[in-house]
């Protein structure tokens, strides 16, 4: 059983509030503020810092406060193996970043959940940054993460899922639609509808203005959107262009809903890559997963 305290921290972090979190734990809440003080004395540091308005946690908290949630993820998935073993039910979590949902990733996944090919087997997808699936996947909160770009850390394996490129995608309708590329003259006329700063797709392309002594502000900016289904929707009405994964406009391409360019003088290559813990033992899932996107993808070219 998770440890009572460690429960308490997280409800406590979770509600950013002690009472908040000893009404929904059922407790007191000097029986919170007691499961506190337990493990700042236990570990001899301070969780939180002590003030009016909302709780903050001090740099050590946030370390108890991580190995808590881990501790609580490996404790939950534990449940979950042990259930699995006794119903031959394999369940998995994904996580993948939002310019992967609007990609094959996502069908793939679907495929591979209904094809029966590994027992029953039940899938959880879950949408968020980069930054974020990498804690996750450390935390165990997850067992499979599908990101772009290269692997930034040394503690997980990786498999080579695909490569993919940058590309100006634009409505039909748009003059240029009926040019081989575009160049960065013409990229500079047109109104721009970006992926949000923090994005992968955005700092590859700020990235190789860059390597060419351009930058973005040379660039007319209208809209800044997280979602990619959103941009393909404000492409097609011919409200602006962006600059995005050739993968996330695979069927739009292919039924002829939008046209994708390439631009002159950037070669914006990326890979995506399956990531998993040293210890995941499931290796029939990555080689079906693999399997089903390379089938996946060859419709599409």
């Amino acid at each position: 059983m998770l440890d009572t305290k460690l429960e308490t921290l997280l409800t406590v972090c979770e509600k950013n509030n002690f009472t908040r979190a000893a009404e929904a734990l059922s407790l007191t809440q000097p029986a919170v503020s007691h499961h506190i003080a337990s493990l700042e004395q236990e570990f001899g540091v301070k969780i939180f810092y002590r003030g009016k308005g909302d709780l903050k946690l001090t740099p050590e908290g946030e370390i108890v406060v991580k190995y808590a949630k881990r501790i609580k993820a490996l404790y939950e998935r534990m449940q979950e193996k042990l259930a699995a073993a006794g119903r031959q039910l394999t369940r998995i979590r994904v996580g993948i970043t939002h310019t992967a949902e609007s990609s094959l990733t996502a069908e793939v996944l679907a495929k591979y959940g209904s094809s029966g090919a590994d027992g029953n087997i039940s899938i959880t997808i879950i949408t968020d940054t980069i930054n974020n699936l990498y804690d996750m996947l450390s935390c165990y909160e997850i067992d499979l993460a599908i990101v772009e770009g290269p692997v930034r850390e040394a503690g997980f394996n990786s498999l080579l899922l695909d490569t993919d490129f940058l590309v100006c995608v634009m409505s039909n309708e748009n003059p240029l639609a009926s040019k081989s590329m575009i160049t960065l003259n013409e990229l500079k006329k047109e109104k721009l509808i970006l992926r949000l700063p923090n994005s992968g797709t955005r700092n590859l392309f700020v990235s190789h203005l860059e390597s060419v002594n351009m930058f973005l502000e040379d660039f007319d900016v209208v809209l800044e959107v997280d979602n990619i289904a959103t941009i393909k929707d404000l492409i097609r009405k011919n409200l602006g262009v962006s600059i995005l994964p050739r993968s996330t406009c695979l069927n739009e391409l292919r039924t002829g809903k939008l046209t994708a360019l390439p631009i002159e003088n950037l070669s914006m290559i990326r890979e995506t890559n399956i990531l998993y813990p040293r210890d995941f033992d499931h290796t029939e899932i990555l080689d079906a997963l693999m399997r089903i996107y390379r089938e996946t993808a060859q419709k599409y070219r």
